[in-house]
């Protein structure tokens, strides 16, 4: 079993570039390692790191006055090639919700997968939460994953989930999990059956 999804309430980081790729969360390059950890270590490397491996200043990750797990970024994240490790690196960064106006449907799917939450939201709320993370990087935003609801500064947004996944992230569930959960029902089943 896996770490139980309910509410998170955290502060958030701003990224609000339009049409990030999974190659720019995580370049091809460092797609090695076949296990999930060590990843958030390059997460969006090429930005957070000149060609000397120095930090750039300027990139979000990099400035101490935004921190959080929940990273809010512009509409059409995770676009590009279906790399699910783009996932990975993000939720070994320490991110548990990513916010957008629109997540390709593949990078969905994959963080889903891997306990990372992906809420869509509308563009006006997106714009709002952008906008007031940067007036106050220490205001909190509040994610009730079971009620599907995001709330910022007074203001509130529901979300869609599939029940399925909403059901496996709430109880720490993987698939294999979900479906030795099941185990009663299946005896059930099949005593019925016979």
């Amino acid at each position: 079993m896996k770490e139980k999804f309910n509410i998170i309430k955290s502060t958030g980081i701003p990224l609000p570039n339009e049409n990030v790729d999974t190659d720019q969360i995580i370049p091809a390059r460092f797609l090695k390692a076949t296990t999930r950890e060590g990843f958030g270590e390059n997460l969006f490397r090429d930005w957070r790191y000149d060609d000397n491996n120095q930090p750039v200043v300027d990139f979000v990750l990099n400035n101490p006055t935004y921190n959080g797990r929940i990273l809010v970024a512009g509409k059409n994240f995770g676009c590009g090639s279906s790399r699910e490790h783009a996932a990975w690196a993000l939720y070994d960064y320490g991110f548990r919700v990513v916010v957008s106006s629109f997540f390709a449907d593949i990078f969905k799917n994959n963080a889903l997968n891997n306990r990372l939450l992906p809420v869509v939201v509308s563009d006006e709320f997106l714009q709002t939460i952008l906008k007031g993370i940067s007036t106050n990087p220490n205001t909190p935003i509040i994610v009730d994953f079971e009620n599907q609801t995001i709330a910022f500064k007074g203001k509130e947004e529901t979300f869609e989930i599939n029940p399925y996944k909403k059901s496996c992230m709430i109880n720490g569930y993987d698939d294999i999990d979900y479906l030795l959960s099941l185990t009663e029902d299946i005896k059930q089943f099949e005593l019925q059956q016979s």
